[in-house]
């Protein structure tokens, strides 16, 4: 199986899941190559992403760096206060990737890190999937977002999936997910610290004040971020073996019709 790998290196993160993947192909446990990456940065836009870009010459796989920032970027700047320029902006960003990434084979195409959202026409063309913070139905958005959601709302369990790219963002078919809860000894004084601090404050106050370092914050976000490697690396193992297949923006396992999505809270579990 070819593996492409789109992501703005932006953090160590990002960094962490592309390398343990490479490491698993490289140690065979993971029967695919990795044809392409493509990064929206360029060398010298940030030293994070400059050391994502590095890592991945000095493994010698073939990288498409093409930076989004400086694309069309008046263009850009308009469409943060427009969504039609935006829409218009993102399908011509999008169509100049493609026409960089025709000469590579990829039979998945993994979002991992990856800061842009994909047009519709690229979902098409390609087969995409996604790591977002959130079980199945779970909110949308950036981790932080979806963290201050499931607060927002008093959730009593969030977790992790992989989703087939669509236009609609976040909104795709799930392929694999995992959950966990976020009640019980670990959690339980966070919450109450911050059912005491709502009695006299606003969440909207909170977050202002607290922002990512608030501890029930940073609590949720632990237990993700530990289950969203072993998850990625499960799932593209998952689809190299051929447990989950995808036809025609289908999922299938066992010639089944994957509806929901498969858990895999047991081989994540195994691996924590």
């Amino acid at each position: 199986m070819n593996i492409g790998w789109f992501s703005t290196g932006r953090d160590k993160a990002a960094r962490d899941l592309f390398n343990s993947v490479y490491k698993e192909i490289r140690r065979g446990a993971i029967k695919a190559d990795i044809s392409f990456v493509f990064c929206n940065r360029v060398l010298g836009e940030d030293r994070e992403s400059d050391s994502f870009i590095k890592m991945v010459k000095d493994y010698g796989i073939n990288l498409i760096s093409y930076s989004s920032r400086d694309f069309k970027s008046d263009m850009r700047l308009r469409g943060k206060k427009d969504f039609a320029t935006f829409h218009l902006w993102r399908r011509d960003y999008d169509t100049e990737i493609m026409k960089r990434l025709r000469n590579y084979n990829s039979d998945l195409i993994v979002l991992a890190g990856y800061m842009l959202i994909v047009s519709g026409d690229m979902c098409e063309k390609f087969n995409m999937i996604n790591l977002h913070p959130a079980a199945p139905g779970g909110p949308s958005g950036t981790w932080q977002e979806v963290i201050w959601k499931l607060i927002d709302s008093k959730a009593n369990t969030t977790g992790v999936m992989m989703h087939l790219v669509t236009s609609h963002l976040d909104q795709g078919p799930p392929v694999t997910y995992c959950t966990f809860p976020i009640r019980g000894h670990l959690f339980d004084e966070l919450w109450n610290d911050l059912y005491r601090r709502l009695k006299t404050t606003s969440l909207t106050q909170i977050i202002e004040k607290d922002g990512e370092k608030n501890q029930l914050f940073m609590e949720i976000r632990k237990h993700g971020f530990m289950r969203e490697l072993p998850l990625l690396v499960q799932t593209i193992k998952a689809f190299a073996d051929g447990r989950i297949k995808l036809e025609n923006k289908r999922l299938f396992m066992q010639n089944e019709t994957l509806e929901h999505g498969l858990c895999l809270n047991d081989e994540i579990e195994a691996f924590l």
